[in-house]
């Protein structure tokens, strides 16, 4: 395939990529990026798409072509995992989904020949890893994040053991209690839907010849994305079990659970090693930024028991855990952990690995607070990143009136400093006015 493209489409596709609070900064490797995922005609017509998801006919309206060659475009780029459809009342919807967590990731989640995986991963890596516009976009841009990290839930089960063992009479406050949307355990059990597919990280870190020893098939979708994933072969269906089994090997290989960072209908757990997955890299890289919303937890150092053996250094993902002396006078030479809590992520491995009880999670100071859904995030994002209004106004010109009840819903809901962005970037006398007189 020749990776000399015209950049038209692919500008047009890049600049509709970008109306998403999540985007991709153009470059010429994100063209050629694009160039292996899109011909030059799905670039321009995909372009055209609202946010939104669309039918058939909406499409074909939008492109000026019959509704049966509309739909099969729309199949057609649904079987590569470019488009979600979605099985509804009024008939099937497409939406495409954005590059990261998206269709960059989907390309990648199963062995394929119909494009040049190598070619691919390389490219990716460059543009991901390698130059910083993209992952800075993604993970540093605004407060609110795409993704968050899940408490190890043998750890916690552990540190709240530990505790009752030392205070039989505790009471409930004095226990770590964690809530239902904090477990992966419960996205497992609660999810209609459940597909597993290859680590898109360590997939493409194999390619370019740095993956590490870490199961690659392990990496979860859950819900509609799952759904619309299986049937087109990027993920195979599992059941509650299976999936708790996955869990389990991913806990016992020490991997981290990164998840979309809402409480309601969780759309992914990747589980990540510090080597390969990108949102491991940009904590290391930004973690002072706050790229990953972190557990409501934070292990804490016993220094009593703490005897130095760097355990819990070697299998943080994000460097977040040192060795530095124990300042004893009488043992000079003692060493013991300490943690950075603005880098750590409060996962928890660290507390698996230590043989002397010297690591227990224990309760953050301030509850980190989780979007209750997506829309809520998105709308988070897309008020700090200043294109809500991309968000509200489809096509540029049409309005979706659904769509807009929905935003101002949850933009009613925001704090008052929220809620002065979003009408600055919104424009909207009517919007204006709705939140001048909730403040009243």
């Amino acid at each position: 395939m020749s990776h000399v493209v015209s950049r038209s489409a692919y500008e047009q596709l890049s600049d509709r990529l970008n109306r998403f609070p999540q985007g991709a900064p153009p470059s010429d490797l994100l063209y050629k990026i694009l160039g292996m995922l899109f011909t030059e005609r799905e670039a321009g017509l995909v372009a055209q798409l609202p946010i939104r998801a669309v039918t058939a006919r909406r499409a074909a309206a939008i492109w000026g072509m019959p509704e049966a060659e509309a739909r099969t475009v729309l199949d057609g780029l649904a079987a590569r995992a470019i488009l979600l459809d979605v099985e509804g009342p009024g008939g099937t919807v497409y939406t495409l989904p954005p590059p990261m967590a998206g269709f960059f990731e989907f390309s990648m989640m199963r062995i394929r020949d119909d494009i040049d995986q190598k070619v691919l991963s390389e490219l990716f890596w460059q543009y991901i890893t390698v130059e910083d516009d993209f992952i800075l976009a993604l993970f540093t841009n605004g407060e609110t994040q795409l993704g968050r990290v899940f408490i190890n839930e043998p750890a916690l089960a552990a540190a709240r053991e530990a505790r009752l063992a030392a205070a039989p009479v505790a009471t409930r406050d004095d226990v770590l209690n964690v809530l239902d949307y904090e477990r992966a355990s419960e996205v497992i059990g609660t999810a209609q839907h459940m597909g597993v597919g290859v680590c898109y990280c360590r997939h493409k870190a194999e390619h370019v010849g740095r993956a590490c020893a870490a199961p690659k098939d392990i990496c979860m979708t859950f819900g509609l994305t799952a759904d619309s994933l299986i049937r087109h072969g990027y993920a195979r269906r599992v059941d509650k079990a299976e999936g708790m089994d996955l869990l389990a090997e991913a806990y016992s290989n020490r991997l981290v659970q990164f998840g979309e960072n809402v409480q309601r209908d969780v759309a992914f757990i990747c589980n990540c090693c510090g080597c390969c997955c990108e949102a491991m890299i940009a904590q290391r890289r930004f973690g002072r930024l706050n790229p990953v919303h972190t557990t409501n937890f934070l292990p804490v150092v016993d220094a009593e028991r703490c005897n130095g053996c760097a355990k819990c250094v070697d299998v943080c993902p994000v460097e977040a855990m040192s060795v530095v002396s124990a300042s004893d006078p009488h043992k000079p030479r003692k060493r013991r952990a300490e943690v950075d809590a603005t880098a750590c992520l409060g996962c928890g491995v660290c507390t698996r690995v230590c043989t002397v009880d010297g690591l227990t999670m224990e309760a953050r100071g301030a509850r980190v607070i989780t979007p209750v859904d997506t829309l809520h995030r998105t709308v988070m994002m897309a008020i700090e990143r200043g294109n809500l209004a991309d968000c509200i106004f489809d096509n540029r010109q049409l309005v979706s009136h659904r769509v807009m009840a929905a935003v101002l819903g949850v933009i009613l809901r925001l704090p008052p400093t929220h809620q002065v962005l979003a009408t600055q970037q919104f424009r909207s006398r009517y919007l204006a006015r709705i939140l001048e007189h909730v403040r009243v």
